[in-house]
C-alpha cells in the first residue's frame, strides 16, 4: 500500500513520448466510494502551485499505468 504523500515524492512520467510531467501537488477523492479519482499537476510556470497563470494538469485514476518507487507512469495524450 502507498500513502498519498508519498505519491507526492514521485516524477510524474508520460509513457507516450517520456516527458516528465512534474510532481503531483493534490488529489481529487470521492469520499462517498473512497476512492482517488484523478491526480493534479500544477501547470508550467506555477512555483509551488502557488504563482502562475497557467490551468493545472488533471490526470485520471484510470490514465495511471504504473506507480513505481520513483516514478508514477502516465498514459494521457499529448495534447493535454
Amino acid at each position: 500500500m502507498i500513502n498519498l504523500s508519498e505519491m507526492r515524492e514521485k516524477e510524474v512520467i508520460n509513457i507516450r513520448d517520456g516527458s516528465k510531467i512534474g510532481l503531483i501537488y493534490d488529489f481529487e477523492l470521492d469520499l462517498e466510494n473512497n476512492k482517488v479519482v484523478s491526480i493534479i499537476i500544477p501547470g508550467p510556470g506555477k512555483v509551488l502551485g502557488l504563482f502562475g497563470r497557467n490551468k493545472d494538469l488533471i490526470i485520471e485514476w484510470k490514465n495511471i499505468v504504473r506507480i513505481g518507487t520513483d516514478t508514477i507512469l502516465v498514459d494521457i495524450p499529448l495534447d493535454e
